[in-house]
């Protein structure tokens, strides 16, 4: 297949996905479909991704899709995450409707939005237009506002509201970004939308205006960092992530919050091009102190696992701002590997924290007791996934954090890191006390009402997904060519 035509592979599957959803509703088959599609996704960026290392591949419609290494790279940890998400949904949505808590309408809205949700961010790291950019990523916004309150009820109403309007003050922040970037194009000679073109501004990058991509770079941090779950913009993300049904939070927290870290990394190439390193790495600097402080302080006293999840996600965001500041190319390549390890973890957590909640109608840590004794299988992904979240090895955190630590010392930051272990020693205090809590102790009183057949179908992603980590962490094999042709777009030599 031409390489033109490949670059719009990410796009259609998941779109042709929703159509089938709704035309024909939630079905068995169109369940099946849709996560056959995220296979075909995964599948169109593993072979994009050869194409990607030495040259830019762009589309020959206006030139509106462009593909890097770094978005082949993400593009694969979308279309990764993707297919967990959408084969943990079949299983899910069968479970939800099973206990009469979700309607055939409600489940045909899902499979509706859950594949739009995926479109939108294919677009997000494939448009080669800023303006093009930003919109797909505000369609994100609105997608998962509507999957956030799915139940309807007073929390999941709460939380959607919160999302959106916080949210949308950081993608406004965002999109005076934007605008600055367009009037600093518009006096090197760029003309309509195409002064908005990365690679025309990558082009002409020395020609614009310091002072106006000062305000840009700064506007781009809070506004797509409020996306990306960075503090002090990242109030919204444990409300979300809790509400959402477990396949969109391991898609939100997996893989949405990394596609809005990729629009900061790309204003920071735009930003260094312009002032040079030292201005983005004090903003990234304060957003990953002041991101890993947060988690800390609220993961000690956490009474709910999938908020403790949620708090987890602002940790590592953390990490990958504290790996973006250091910026050598070894730190890139570190924070992509950081990127796509949390992804496969972060689902199966979330999606294992789903299939808890099912079994154990409760979320409240204390209320969930003896998961290793009555349901191994269960415990033994939710307790391996967690300890990948904990950066223990063989699993890819391991890697990336060592990388990101390497990166820090020989970038003169050795401060920035002391204080960064210290807050990572009380986040896996954290973790491990509250994740042992659910793990140990009695088994409790068996539901002879869940199949043995379905609860083995619904771990077999998981599995999947934890055994993909983990050949990862141990070997990247094909991936390494495109981690290094990706570290070297973001990372000064």
């Amino acid at each position: 297949m031409p390489i033109d035509l490949l670059l719009y592979v990410p796009l259609a599957l998941p779109a042709g996905a929703a159509g089938l959803h709704a035309a024909f509703g939630w079905r068995t088959w169109t369940a099946w479909a849709g996560a056959a599609t995220a296979a075909g996704q995964l599948t169109a960026a593993i072979a994009l991704a050869p194409h990607l290392l030495h040259h830019v591949a762009r589309t020959t419609g206006g030139g509106l899709l462009r593909a890097d290494a770094l978005t082949g790279f993400m593009l694969i940890v979308i279309s990764a995450v993707a297919l967990i998400a959408t084969w943990a949904s079949v299983h899910h949505i069968d479970a939800e409707q099973a206990a009469g808590r979700m309607s055939s309408a409600d489940a045909r809205r899902y499979g509706i939005l859950i594949h739009s949700f995926l479109a939108a961010m294919g677009a997000t790291v494939l448009a080669d237009n800023l303006g093009l950019m930003w919109v797909a990523l505000e369609a994100t916004t609105v997608i998962t506002a509507f999957l956030v309150g799915h139940r309807r009820d007073r929390a999941g109403l709460e939380a959607a509201w919160k999302y959106v309007v916080l949210c949308s003050v950081g993608i406004a922040m965002a999109f005076l970004g934007t605008v600055c970037v367009y009037a600093a194009a518009l006096h090197t000679g760029g003309h309509g939308t195409g002064a908005l073109d990365w690679t025309f501004l990558l082009a002409h990058a020395d020609r614009l205006d310091p002072g106006v991509i000062r305000l840009a770079g700064g506007l781009a941090v809070l506004g797509f960092g409020t996306k990306a779950g960075l503090a002090p913009m990242h109030a919204w993300l444990p409300d979300a992530h809790s509400q959402a049904p477990a396949p969109v939070s391991a898609l939100m927290s997996g893989v949405l919050l990394s596609v809005a870290f990729t629009a900061i990394l790309r204003y920071k190439i735009l930003t260094d091009a312009v002032l040079g390193p030292a201005y983005m790495r004090v903003l990234l600097i304060t957003a990953a102190l002041a991101s890993l402080t947060v988690a800390a302080l609220l993961l000690i006293g956490q009474r709910d696992y999938k908020r403790m999840l949620a708090y987890s996600s602002i940790e590592h965001m953390g990490l990958a701002a504290l790996g973006a500041a250091a910026g050598t190319r070894l730190a890139a390549a570190a924070l992509l590997l950081h990127i796509l390890g949390h992804g496969l973890a972060k689902s199966v957590a979330f999606t294992g924290a789903g299939q808890i909640l099912q079994q154990a109608k409760t979320s409240r840590i204390t209320d969930v007791r003896g998961l290793a004794a009555g349901r191994p299988a269960l415990a033994g992904v939710f307790g391996l996934a967690v300890a990948a979240l904990a950066g223990l090895p063989p699993f890819p955190l391991f890697a990336s954090e060592l990388g990101i630590a390497r990166s820090a010392v020989s970038a003169g930051l050795g401060w920035v890191l002391a204080i960064a272990l210290a807050l990572l020693l009380v986040i896996f205090a954290a973790l491990a006390r509250h994740t042992t809590a659910m793990l140990l102790g009695p088994a409790p009183a068996q539901d002879g009402s869940v199949a043995t057949a379905r609860v083995r179908g619904a771990v077999t992603p998981l599995v999947l997904g934890l055994t993909a980590a983990a050949v990862i962490g141990t070997v990247l094999g094909p991936l390494q060519p495109l981690l290094r042709a990706a570290a070297a777009i973001v990372g000064a030599p």
